[in-house]
């Protein structure tokens, strides 16, 4: 149920907001609220963030144009396989496992991770993917680093424009933060066995903001070994803590189990769902 996932008003600090306007009273409750959400549940929702509806959409939008092409043209994007060479490009369904006793993922996805290698592009047949898609990742930037301040401030950290500083890089080539349109196709009507959408993992970054359309399926594992859903909430950003942030706080931010389910209901195993992850790392010097 939603309500077992905290509704955080970030209105106080979201991006409409100015830095130096912020009331300090109001952004001192919100990063104890914040903090106090992300130690226990390590999921939450942020409202008022500043990221818009219909910018979401309008991502959703073109990233749907590019999952509708021709095989033989996303192939010509695929992400590459050996890893040193970056993570950017098209990533086919069932080509990822996130859960090694599980089959693969049923899901395709198109990695956003500027600046681009000279050896990789954007999609031509779809020039627009690639200017929606570096604009919403510098808005998710922005967003993320006044998520990072406000966790910074509830967790007393001592340098706070040293914990931002270690983020700063994110689209400017020392940093593999990652943004992630995500398609899950209909349910087939032949299913391996045991497979999902996404398998039972944690995120290994920082932290990660996720956008959903109106699709059921994702699921957190609570502290007593419940699978309880995340139901999309429109105008909403879902945020969650990586393993590495729980580390650095000490595991005083949990970085929480999560999955992508089929769902039980016919309507929703006809229509695919999608979404928009956004997964957060520092420089690559302190990974």
């Amino acid at each position: 149920m939603a309500e077992e996932i905290p509704i955080i008003d970030f209105s106080a600090y979201g991006l409409s907001q100015s830095p130096d306007g912020a009331n300090r009273a109001e952004l001192v409750a919100l990063a104890q609220s914040l903090t106090h959400t992300l130690s226990t549940v390590g999921f939450t929702y942020l409202t008022h963030t500043g990221i818009s509806q219909d910018q979401v959409e309008e991502l959703f939008d073109v990233s749907d144009r590019f999952f509708a092409l021709p095989v033989d043209v996303k192939e010509k994007y695929r992400r590459p396989s050996d890893g040193s060479r970056g993570r950017h490009g098209w990533v086919a369904i069932e080509r990822e496992r996130v859960a090694a006793d599980r089959p693969g993922d049923l899901k395709e996805a198109f990695n956003m991770l500027p600046p681009l290698p000279p050896e990789q592009s954007w999609p031509s047949e779809l020039p627009e993917l690639e200017r929606i898609g570096l604009q919403f990742f510098d808005k998710c930037v922005q967003l993320t680093l006044r998520i990072l301040e406000v966790m910074a401030i509830g967790l007393n950290v001592p340098d706070i424009p040293g914990f931002l500083d270690v983020h700063r890089s994110m689209g400017r080539g020392r940093n593999s933060t990652l943004l992630r349109p995500l398609r899950y196709p209909p349910v087939p009507h032949h299913v391996k066995e045991r497979q999902i959408r996404c398998g039972e993992h944690t995120d290994y970054g920082s932290i990660t903001l996720l956008w959903q359309d109106g699709a059921p399926g994702l699921e957190i594992e609570t502290l007593d070994h419940r699978w309880v859903p995340v139901p999309p909430i429109p105008g909403t950003v879902v945020v969650n803590i990586g393993d590495m942030m729980q580390r650095w706080s000490g595991d005083k931010l949990r970085s929480t189990p999560h999955r992508v389910v089929l769902p039980e209901e016919e309507r929703w195993r006809k229509v695919p769902r999608r979404s928009i992850p956004f997964f957060v790392h520092p420089e690559h010097a302190l990974l």
